[in-house]
């Protein structure tokens, strides 16, 4: 069988061996009741749950669990959470997950690491690929799903430490918001959400969107930013229903890198110092554009079996010019700048198609998922760069006036186009009353090429192939225990989400392989939750640069070892608590690659050393109660240990802890919040880039918001 036609003969496969093993039996525990729609949730059954402890995930397996069911650590961020601590961007909503660190991403893009290692090509959106460099919007986010360890099983390559989903909102339900917020910095933004069932047509609507406006502690930055998201659901029949959901949004900004370092450590200027042009926002700003559309049609084809197909087609377009420190002299106190104009033209889709399967084999429930996946990504980037375009004082830097445009040849300047095609296959099996077991595998066909444009640069082209296992075991002694064990692998590909280079065209994919057990613990009813993990995390064949020749060679391994503990949901009537702590021991275990970063200090080896941007101690604490029907309330507390910007180890962002707080008071319809972060107004860094010394993002200062929010 040719890869080419593996799509349509699988589907054909997968449906036939359902009808197949679909035979008579008693009804299973997962099975859904007849006449229900293609997706059953286990909202309805469950009832109200706790706002802060959703007892379920759609991402870990592709089906809607119970979390204890899921032998892996997965992070729920509900929507309650996000509302009363008033996030506006992925970061806000990150720093409160245990094992991440937290990257300014160039100034340009949400990007972090999870467990140690870079999730850039790791954000998702209702399980599909979304690794366009930009900064996502809030607005249409019902809560985001964080999965911990590699889960190429179902979602192909990447996700060394984990992958993040945002799952949006979507039509059926009639309730309807206007949401007004002003903070500090001259922030305003207003959000729409409406959505509404069509009376008995079998329709639903939903539209989403916003429009902000701000500047910024730091100078020269400001944000103007429009995102739309309508939605349509229609009912085909007792059996079948249609989702279709569109989006765009638009953001300009300043790029900004943040400080340099001195000594170690970043450099002591205030919060808003900023190393670029003194005209910035005419010449050092990121604008970006998305625009995303698809459907899923499911269909269920008796009480056990269910199909699914779901596409995605995204454009994406960003324009980047920025100017930041590319060297300091510490000796001179100066600091060099250079200079950068990117443009990148992007633009893919992904179709899968589902079955999803409940059957009795054996004597044993299986709840079964049957997959495709085929997608293609092709990626346009041209880059010029200049260096020394002007030099400032370190510790008082006087802005210079640049032009927008460099006058130099392109360093970069091709198009690479990404082909997947995939098959999978997941059964989550009762074994008895206390013993459950999850089993999966994908086989992946990932295709590369890189067509350049360059004068005397030749085109690269690559196939890797290969399986992702992944396996479990549930041990639940009572109903409200369960442990469990997991084995999981992934897969990283030369290039992964950025055209292949000469110096890496003919590396194989890197490998990580996740091994973790843990616990899972509801208590006062299901109303609180603690989890707690113990895992290693091991990625090998890491490439490195090698000192002598200069090229990459595929020696690495980097390693962690880690604890996270949660505690999740109601402690008393009226009080909610989200926590967490995380201890990651990450480090380079073998690598010949030498660091030349450092300031003064040059040729340093890697091995030995910790992953940049990885704290090896973070803590996050939020309480909030509810004082009665109108009154509410929340304080917070978020700690990051010393992290380190570079792979030498040379330059350490301090550990810091920030306070935030919340009073919410509700007059009929409306809900009047106002929330005040880094309540103690500590000056601290919150970011690097991961790379290099002289990239550290400080931290905002004591701030506001207020938000209105009209219900109806």
């Amino acid at each position: 069988m040719t890869l080419k036609k593996t799509p349509v003969a699988i589907a054909a496969m997968l449906l036939a061996h359902a009808a197949a093993v679909a035979g008579p039996a008693n009804e299973p525990t997962f099975a859904p009741a007849e006449g229900q729609p293609a997706i059953v949730t286990i909202t309805g059954a469950r009832g109200e749950s706790p706002a802060y402890n959703p007892p379920a995930s759609t991402s870990a397996m592709k089906i809607e669990a119970p979390l204890r069911d899921i032998p892996q650590t997965v992070n729920v961020i509900p929507e309650q959470l996000l509302r009363d601590q008033a996030v506006l961007s992925m970061e806000d909503a990150m720093k409160s997950v245990p094992g991440v660190g937290l990257s300014h991403g160039d100034g340009q893009r949400d990007q972090v690491t999870l467990r140690g290692f870079s999730a850039i090509s790791d954000q998702f959106v209702d399980g599909f690929r979304d690794d366009a460099l930009y900064f996502r919007d809030m607005s249409n986010v019902e809560r985001i799903e964080v999965l911990k360890g590699p889960a190429a099983v179902l979602y192909g390559r990447g996700s060394s430490g984990g992958l993040i989903n945002r799952i949006t909102k979507r039509p059926g339900i009639d309730r309807s918001e206007v949401t007004v917020r002003v903070g500090s910095h001259k922030q305003r933004r207003g959000e729409v959400d409406v959505a509404r069932t069509l009376g008995n047509t079998g329709m639903a609507f939903r539209i989403t969107g916003a429009v902000e406006r701000a500047d910024s502690y730091r100078d020269q930055q400001f944000l103007d930013r429009d995102a739309i998201a309508p939605s349509l659901l229609v009912s085909l029949g007792a059996s079948t229903s249609l989702l279709v959901q569109a989006e765009h949004l638009s953001d300009r900004r300043v790029t900004d890198f943040g400080i340099p370092s001195y000594q170690g450590r970043p450099v002591s200027v205030p919060a808003g110092t900023y190393y670029g042009a003194a005209n910035a926002r005419d010449v050092d700003f990121s604008q970006a554009e998305v625009t995303a559309g698809g459907f899923t049609l499911e269909h269920r084809l008796g009480e056990r079996i269910a199909l699914r197909n779901a596409f995605r087609k995204y454009d994406y377009t960003l324009a980047r010019n920025n100017t930041l420190v590319g060297a300091v002299n510490e000796a001179a106190g100066t600091a060099s700048l250079n200079r950068t104009n990117l443009r990148r033209e992007e633009d893919g889709w992904f179709n899968q198609t589902e079955v999803t399967q409940t059957a009795s084999l054996a004597g044993m429930t299986h709840r079964l998922l049957y997959g495709v996946e085929i997608g293609r990504q092709d990626k346009d980037q041209v880059n010029r760069s200049q260096s020394n375009v002007a030099t400032v004082a370190l510790f008082n830097p006087v802005s210079p006036v640049l032009p927008l445009a460099l006058n130099v040849a392109p360093g970069t300047d091709n198009r690479g186009i990404f082909t997947t095609r995939a098959v999978y296959v997941q059964d989550l099996v009762e074994l008895s009353p206390a013993w459950k077991a999850l089993a999966g595998v994908r086989y992946d066909r990932f295709e590369q090429e890189t067509r350049e444009r360059r004068a005397g640069q030749a085109d690269l082209h690559r196939v890797d192939a290969g399986w992702s296992p992944r396996a479990g075991l549930v041990w639940q002694p009572g109903a409200t225990q369960s442990y469990y064990a997991s084995f999981s692998r992934s897969f990283q590909p030369s290039a992964e989400n950025f055209p292949l280079a000469a110096n890496n065209a003919q590396i194989a994919p890197e490998k990580t392989t996740n091994r973790e057990v843990g616990g899972k613990f509801d208590l006062f009813g299901g109303a609180l939750s603690a989890t707690a993990s113990l895992f290693r995390l091991e990625r090998t064949n890491v490439k490195y640069t090698d000192p002598v020749t200069n090229l990459l060679v595929p020696v690495g391994t980097q390693r962690s070892d880690g604890l996270e503990l949660t505690l999740a949901g109601q402690v008393a009537s009226g009080w909610q608590v989200w926590s967490g702590y995380s201890f990651l021991d990450a480090k380079v275990i073998s690598s010949p690659a030498l660091d030349n970063s450092d300031n003064v200090i040059k040729r340093v080896p890697v091995q030995g050393k910790r992953a940049t941007l990885t704290p090896r101690h973070s803590a996050n604490l939020w309480i909030a109660r509810s004082f009665n029907a109108a009154l509410r309330g929340g304080i917070g507390l978020v700690a990051v240990g010393e992290r380190f910007a570079n792979p030498g180890n040379t330059v350490a962002l301090p550990g810091y802890a920030t306070v935030d707080a919340m009073v919410g008071y509700r007059i009929a319809s409306v809900d009047l919040q106002l929330n005040v972060t880094n309540l103690l107004d500590r000056g601290y860094i919150v970011s690097g880039h991961g790379t290099a010394p002289n990239l550290n993002m400080p931290g905002a200062p004591r701030g506001a918001r207020l938000t209105a929010r009209y219900r109806f």
